[in-house]
């Protein structure tokens, strides 16, 4: 039996439906949840599915541009990683592990992770730069902001090459070109079926790779205005902005998704998609079934008589 026709233009839903790669599988959240999809060893696939709806859908007023991009990111974030551990464990054992409460120890590890993850980044990709710029002997400010910003997309470069080498990594790469032809499937409207991903690329506008990118550019901007930094205290109040400049490369992938289309949007999301070439490798149909059967567990209501059938073929245990 053929799946319905869908009664609803899927880019309508903005940026309602986006994933991530974990191991041996892919999340994906939706309007109203969040499912994660695992292929285990014993080769079958277990579909997690949690209720889950955005502080900024819930609260209007914490949905005004800027703000909701910083509080986006924190979320997705953090349902990443609780995504990223709950994969670790389904693709060890050979059965699916029985969902059960998470204590409150395992939510202080995991917002300690989380915490202990920012803490790096931020020295990495933001502190770091600084230091070097410094150590370089640029002295005006405009000098300054453009090496700090040079070293910082280089750094940030360098990493990408760097993990992209490692074979775990790269499978999940692989898992993370079958999230976005599955996405690119369900925008145009197609069955979620393995075969209807084959005409589709592995690069996509909204990838985080791109709002990585976004952020790592919006930082020379905004940091353009604040001069050279004399002092230990000049450098850390730049942390400050941290939330502005994510609010503001929130809303410039929101755009670029809405109007990939357009010719003027293309030179703004090359770059993204170039560096696609390093995040993303061409999935197997195994892998694109994984995150098929994520992203069906996700759909709203009104496309249930869509993703209906594919969810039932595709999510063999469901927990």
């Amino acid at each position: 039996m053929a799946p319905s026709p869908r009664r609803f233009d899927p880019r309508t839903l903005d940026l309602a439906v986006g994933g991530q790669a974990v191991i041996e599988g892919v999340m994906m959240r939706g309007l109203s949840g969040v499912a994660t999809a695992v292929r285990t060893p014993d080769g079958g696939i277990v579909v997690r599915r949690l209720p889950f709806v955005s502080v900024v859908r819930r609260h209007p007023l914490l949905n005004l541009p800027l703000l909701r991009g910083a509080i986006v990111l924190i979320e997705t974030m953090a349902l990443g990683l609780r995504s990223l551990m709950y994969s670790a464990e389904q693709a060890v054992h050979e059965e699916a592990v029985e969902d059960r409460e998470v204590s409150l120890r395992e939510r202080l590890v995991l917002w300690g992770t989380l915490g202990v993850t920012l803490i790096l980044g931020l020295a990495l990709f933001f502190y770091l730069p600084l230091v070097l710029a410094d150590l370089l002997g640029a002295r005006s400010g405009l000098a300054f902001n453009l090496l700090d910003g040079a070293l910082r997309l280089a750094l940030f470069l360098g990493y990408l090459l760097l993990i992209s080498r490692m074979k775990d990594i790269q499978r999940v790469f692989q898992y993370h070109g079958a999230e976005h032809k599955s996405i690119h499937v369900f925008e145009h409207g197609l069955p979620l079926r393995p075969e209807s991903a084959h005409r589709f690329t592995t690069f996509h506008p909204r990838c985080g790779t791109s709002f990585l990118f976004f952020v790592m550019v919006v930082s020379i901007l905004v940091f353009l205005t604040l001069g050279r930094p004399e002092s230990i205290g000049d450098r850390l109040e730049r942390l400050a902005f941290i939330p502005l400049i994510g609010g503001i490369a929130y809303e410039v992938i929101k755009l670029s998704g809405r109007f990939q289309d357009r010719w003027w949007i293309r030179p703004l999301i090359q770059p993204g998609l170039w560096l696609q070439r390093i995040t993303t490798r061409e999935p197997s149909d195994e892998q694109v079934e994984v995150a098929m059967a994520a992203l069906a567990a996700v759909l709203e209501e009104e496309a249930i008589d869509f993703a209906e059938e594919t969810y039932l073929q595709l999510a063999g245990t469901s927990s």
